[in-house]
């Protein structure tokens, strides 16, 4: 066992940890973070995705003691996130989710978008969504969903 500190949601979590654990499965097992899905654990379909040190990463292919120091985000620690609730209310008003497994990792990886993106047109919200996949929408009402909070905010700022 290795023992970690990480900064999760803003609150400092130390905990021990077995070398091979993934923080994936840190977070969920350990921390009851269930907005944290699995889907391939390869690092290929983008369930697991949230924010550490201020960029979207797979949780599943991470280990946890790599982490050691890190700041994480996960959809758990948004909900007083104004860019969140934007998200939250575009992905309802745009039908961007159906059966909600992607959906926490989408809205991460959304999130990343509004920040980091903030001038991106539908194709660059396309490439940048690539790394997560959705069997149910089609992608289609995610991307309206993301485009609508970038325009509202183009709008406003």
């Amino acid at each position: 066992m290795m023992d970690i500190t990480i900064t999760i949601n803003n609150a400092e979590v130390t905990a021990s940890v077995e070398p091979r654990t993934t923080l994936a499965d840190f977070l969920r097992d350990q921390r009851r973070m269930t907005s944290i899905h699995l889907g391939c654990e390869h690092g290929v379909c983008g369930a697991c995705t949230i924010i550490a040190d201020g960029a979207p990463v797979r949780s599943c292919i991470i280990y946890a003691v790599s982490c050691d120091g890190a700041v994480i985000q996960t959809i758990e620690g948004c909900d007083d996130d104004p860019i969140m609730a934007e998200l939250r209310d575009a992905f309802t008003a745009h039908h961007g989710l159906q059966c909600g497994y992607c959906t926490p990792a989408m809205l991460m990886t959304a999130r990343d978008i509004v920040t980091r993106l903030p001038h991106a047109d539908a194709d660059r919200v396309r490439l940048e969504l690539a790394g997560n996949i959705c069997r149910c929408t089609g992608y289609a009402g995610i991307v309206r969903a993301i485009m609508a909070v970038l325009e509202q905010r183009r709008k406003v700022g």
